[in-house]
């Protein structure tokens, strides 16, 4: 998730007194708004649990009010705070940050804890309603979803919420899979527009996983209905005579055997997003891209107008990133803020000992980032001879209670191997050791980048001479 500090403000206290708030936005929306001593707070915590050498060095505070200069220079590294916060993989996934970032959130919005109903959408447009509290975590309304769908327990981690904005054609382009860190309900609530909307789809890439989910009655029903869904958006290539075979099947309600032929298809389990910009193979290109079966595919449109198509694999990329960047200003005044555009920068191996960078600038950037790490993190599971698990915090052994009003639990993962003395796996190739990290400044785009920004892909494979 991209975090960011763009801003301040001055607010007044219920004493009267002026203070600055910091506005700390998840994907270019405003998530919460909170104080530096907050944050201060959230740090000492993390300082207790985890220790000065895990967590990052925080802002020190000042005996003096601060000028205009010394807030932006705070602001800035406040920033920097929280990405390092968020990217580390044991802090970023703590229940110490987390419930920092949904309490936060709630106060933020002003939305006092009741029941509510909230409605969660399947694939084939039909909704569902469930009975939750407004400070209930993406997980509770994970299961809420699933009780009332009675949909199995040991399916519930084959499944996921995303946050979704409607087209005025009847399309949808999704906006972000719903984090560990947020209230499902504020955060849809906050946006004050009916067209965004919650959708229950499911969060794994391998095909073979659909066998797991056939096996239970709901598990059959809510993937055929996506598979139906997909389908008929054109996000599935299909043949005049597939889709004659799919139909006859639709008639039979062979909904088992009706995924099993759409598993056959070209882009069967691809999120597709929407058109957007490239820098490959020619700077500006129009360009569709899609995630699905450990790849974006890319299908570009040419200044000839030709439509060029092409895959890059997850173990090809060494390593992405996601960054904004303002247009620089033409000279008639400085750069407007609503101006910023989202970019996904990774660099891919294009040949033996030839790295390349390849940005695409979208505002779907996230949602990409997102999809590139669950296929990783798929990819690595799967290597190590784990397997699907449910996620459940409430269920964990681990779970430790420091007190009524806050839990420290390690949350797991929706991918989870058996096996902790499994061997660390080599993070890069040994015959590409050799290789800086190179900032993304090196390539097409101007974003001025550090080493400590990156997505590092564990799952990068170097290629030898039989595969050129």
């Amino acid at each position: 998730m991209h975090f960011s500090i763009p801003e301040t403000e001055t607010c007044n206290s219920d004493s009267g007194g002026p203070y600055v708030a910091y506005n700390i936005h998840v994907n270019g929306v405003l998530h919460c708004r909170v104080r530096y001593s907050q944050l201060f707070g959230l740090h000492e915590q993390l300082r207790k649990e985890y220790g000065n050498n895990v967590v990052p060095i925080f802002p020190p505070k000042k005996l003096f009010t601060l000028t205009p200069s010394e807030v932006e220079q705070r602001r800035e590294l406040l920033e920097k705070y929280m990405q390092s916060v968020r990217q580390d993989p044991a802090l970023g996934s703590s229940e110490i940050f987390n419930s920092f970032l949904r309490r936060s959130q709630q106060e933020t919005q002003q939305i006092p804890t009741e029941e509510v109903q909230l409605e969660i959408f399947l694939s084939n447009g039909q909704k569902a309603k469930v009975s939750i509290l407004t400070s209930d975590q993406t997980e509770d309304v994970l299961e809420a979803v699933a009780a009332k769908l009675d949909l199995s327990e040991e399916l519930l981690g084959y499944f996921s919420l995303y946050l979704i904005k409607d087209g005025a054609d009847g399309s949808f382009s999704f906006v972000r899979k719903l984090q560990e860190f947020e209230l499902p309900y504020v955060s849809v609530t906050s946006l004050r527009s009916r067209d965004y909307k919650i959708i229950l789809r499911k969060s794994y890439w391998d095909p073979s996983y659909d066998d797991d989910v056939m096996e239970k009655r709901v598990g059959l029903n809510l993937l055929y209905a996506q598979t139906v869904s997909d389908i008929e958006r054109g996000w599935v290539q299909v043949s005049k005579e597939q889709l004659r075979q799919l139909k006859s099947l639709q008639e039979k309600v062979s909904k088992k055997e009706f995924i099993q032929l759409a598993q056959t298809l070209k882009y069967y389990g691809y999120l597709k997003f929407e058109p957007c910009i490239t820098d490959f193979p020619e700077k500006g290109c129009q360009v569709i891209v899609s995630a699905g079966n450990n790849e974006l595919n890319f299908q570009v449109k040419l200044p000839n107008e030709h439509i060029k198509e092409g895959s890059f694999k997850v173990t090809r990329m060494r390593c992405w990133r996601v960054t904004s960047s303002v247009p620089l200003s033409n000279g008639s005044g400085s750069p407007n803020r609503s101006e910023a555009r989202l970019e996904l920068a990774f660099e891919y191996l294009m040949s033996k000992d030839r790295l390349q960078w390849i940005t695409i600038s979208s505002p779907q950037a996230i949602m990409m980032s997102i999809c590139l790490q669950s296929m990783v993190d798929e990819l690595m599971v799967k290597k190590s001879g784990g397997s699907i698990k449910k996620m459940s915090r409430k269920r964990q052994a681990c779970l430790v209670r420091r007190s009524d009003s806050q839990q420290a639990v390690k949350s797991p993962p929706v991918l989870d191997s058996p096996d902790g003395s499994r061997e660390p796996i080599v993070k890069l190739s040994s015959k590409f050791s050799s290789v800086g990290l190179r900032g993304i400044s090196n390539s097409s785009s101007n974003n001025d980048v550090s080493a400590e920004d990156f997505h590092g892909n564990y799952a990068f494979e170097g290629i030898g001479d039989d595969d050129l």
